[in-house]
């Protein structure tokens, strides 16, 4: 790509020193209020699986799978309809609409494969608008400004996360107080209150969002593009595959917590820890990516997911896993924006849906075995060779700094202060 000029007394580009195009607050606004409505499910729907369905851990892991494998799908279908079509807002308001009609649906479940015909309808929906809404951010913002954009993003999602878990506790300890086990009266009631926020994080982006003309071309099908997409993408693609295998689900970080003393109550308040963490990190990072080369932000939050999941292979007490948890805030909160704002520097805007949807689907795929992986190791490598649950952490450890390297070494990180130059779409 060619590389746009400075300006000669040194100063950034007029558009790079313009205010953030609209659809930057309006995404992040629709964001911050999804992740309130579903964190106070998310965390929760496990339990209401076991404590009140009774159902084993077999079904809830059904359950997950079924419904990331699906995400990671659509995503890849809805990145190449939005470059298509040329339209990233319409995808993402569908997306948004579906995920919100389907929480209702919750009051009703009486068995498990209800549940997750309703979790598969949720991942549906956020299928249909990952792809499409980060094109959407890509093609709104000039390029030396789009970490900080992702970052923005970023960090509205994750303070709805914070907020979404601060009301789940409100809501718990008024309904049941310090229960040991999930009540089905809470679990209803946690429902409604996440259906007002799921609703109007629709109508924000319905009303509030522009689609931004982008440069004319004609993607291929709807499959994971590699080659067509360029090396630098293609080895990007490739090291995340690799970290990916080893970044198993969050969900065996709050079992190994579990595992060293914590309770429930204080699990959820560990969460809201993390998550601060990650809101207050996400912004300043994305920021930092638009003055270094991205490729070391993204470097570096793995460098510390390497370290935290060293941690966890060796913590002991409670408080070493807090603490632990709570830096672990740091790699989300750095990783996040820069990688996304990576993915868009190493692709023509034309087939930016394209690309992010080929990223989040590859991602996707790996997750599902990279979660089987941790789990066979936790169970059975892990216990044969006397390492017990420590074993998928330092798995993930090492795939991590294995990926590390290989980025520093195949990907280009660009230069900061002179952004490539791209055709057509705003940049205000």
């Amino acid at each position: 790509m060619s590389r746009q000029p400075s300006s000669g007394d040194g100063r950034a580009p007029r558009e790079a020193r313009q205010p953030l195009h609209r659809n930057v607050w309006v995404a992040s606004g629709t964001s911050f209020l999804t992740d309130v409505s579903s964190e106070m499910l998310q965390n929760v729907l496990p339990l209401f699986l076991a404590n009140v369905l009774g159902v084993r851990t077999w079904a809830v892991g059904v359950v997950e799978g079924l419904a990331e494998s699906t995400a990671s799908l659509l995503k890849l279908w809805s990145g190449w309809l939005s470059d298509r079509l040329r339209q990233r807002k319409r995808l993402a308001v569908v997306g948004y609409a579906i995920s919100a009609s389907s929480k209702p649906f919750y009051l009703l479940a009486r068995s498990w494969p209800v549940v997750a015909a309703i979790r598969f309808s949720d991942r549906v929906g956020k299928g249909v608008r990952t792809a499409p809404r980060d094109a959407l951010l890509a093609d709104s913002v000039h390029p030396s400004r789009r970490g900080l954009a992702f970052g923005l993003h970023r960090a509205a999602d994750t303070g709805g996360a914070v907020v979404g878990l601060l009301l789940t506790v409100l809501v718990v300890y008024l309904a049941q107080g310090r229960d040991y086990l999930l009540d089905p009266g809470t679990f209803h009631k946690l429902v409604l209150w996440s259906l007002a926020p799921a609703f109007l994080a629709v109508l924000v982006l319905a009303l509030g969002a522009k689609d931004v003309p982008v440069a004319a071309g004609e993607p291929r099908g709807p499959k994971i593009q590699l080659r067509g997409l360029g090396r630098p993408f293609t080895a990007f693609v490739i090291c995340s595959a690799i970290f990916g295998i080893g970044n198993s689900s969050d969900a065996f970080l709050i079992l190994r917590a579990q595992e060293r003393g914590l309770s429930v109550l204080h699990l959820l308040w560990m969460l809201v820890a993390f998550n601060v963490v990650y809101a207050a990190v996400a912004a300043p990072a994305g920021a930092l990516a638009d003055r270094i080369p991205r490729k070391w932000v993204v470097v570096g939050a793995w460098c510390v997911y390497a370290a935290v999941y060293l941690g966890f292979a060796t913590a002991r007490s409670t408080g070493q896993v807090v603490a632990l948890f709570i830096v672990y805030g740091l790699y989300y909160g750095a990783a996040s924006g820069a990688a996304r704002a990576l993915v868009a520097d190493l692709v023509t805007p034309e087939l930016r849906g394209t690309a992010y949807g080929s990223y989040h689907a590859v991602i996707g795929f790996v997750g599902l075995p990279a979660s089987l992986l941790a789990g066979l190791l936790w169970q059975g490598f892990g216990r044969w060779h006397g390492l017990g649950a420590a074993a998928p952490f330092a798995f993930g450890a090492v795939a991590a700094g294995l990926a590390a390297v290989l980025l520093l070494v195949l990907v280009p990180g660009g230069r900061p202060g002179r952004p490539e130059e791209e055709s057509g779409g705003p940049h205000a």
